[in-house]
């Protein structure tokens, strides 16, 4: 579904380079939970941009199905990343002016081919609200949610579009224990209910330890 092929990443600032990856290749088949793990600094989440078409690597090549992502224009990247891939982060990134649903929505508008109406889209994004716990907090802003609910609606609108991959990084980094758990709840359900292929960059051993797949990054190199 996904490949990447010997892929390195180098930072320039003026004369000094910053190696990140060195060569690394993997496979990521459709419906699998790969966890990405290792120390900071190790170059995770510099793979997952990569993978996920956020950053072009220096050398080698990003592959989806079998097309060649990471040779692609910006605004044909940029297609395939609003149709096909979603992002979650450890910051939530909701706009604080709109409510939960109204932040779901927003990705939508921008690819509305894929519904048949404004109806549509606002029902797609009730049945995700609802499946992620949250179908009484339709109207709630940011604000006047925690952070695990912030994190659900990240989620939800993630999936709104209903992409082929989720990529998440560190998706529970910026919660409490109790919001973590919940959140790795959440990530687990929809790999095993809705056969979403998922991708995580994290710290938390509880969720690496039940992804059906685990990747050890160190030092820009995959080491298990």
């Amino acid at each position: 579904m996904l490949e990447a092929k010997n892929v390195s990443k180098v930072y320039f600032d003026g004369a000094k380079e910053l190696t990140v990856l060195r060569g690394v290749s993997l496979k990521i088949i459709q419906g699998e939970f790969l966890s990405i793990v290792g120390p900071s600094g190790a170059g995770k989440s510099t793979l997952l941009h990569i993978l996920g078409g956020l950053d072009d690597p220096t050398d080698g090549a990003v592959y989806f199905d079998d097309l060649c992502y990471s040779a692609m224009a910006d605004k044909e990247r940029s297609l395939i990343r609003n149709r096909r891939l979603g992002f979650v982060f450890q910051f939530y990134h909701l706009l604080r002016e709109f409510s939960a649903l109204e932040n779901v929505i927003l990705p939508a508008l921008l690819n509305k081919e894929n519904f048949k109406s404004d109806k549509a889209i606002k029902d797609r994004a009730k049945e995700l609200l609802d499946f992620l716990g949250l179908s009484a907090r339709l109207g709630h802003k940011p604000s006047e949610l925690s952070g695990g609910e912030q994190q659900r609606v990240a989620i939800a609108r993630a999936l709104i579009n209903r992409p082929e991959i989720l990529f998440c990084d560190e998706p529970t980094g910026n919660l409490d224990s109790q919001a973590g758990r919940q959140i790795r709840d959440m990530l687990f359900k929809l790999n095993a209910d809705k056969k979403t292929t998922i991708v995580v960059v994290t710290h938390s051993k509880d969720l690496a330890q039940g992804s059906k797949r685990v990747l050890s990054i160190l030092d820009g190199r995959i080491v298990g």
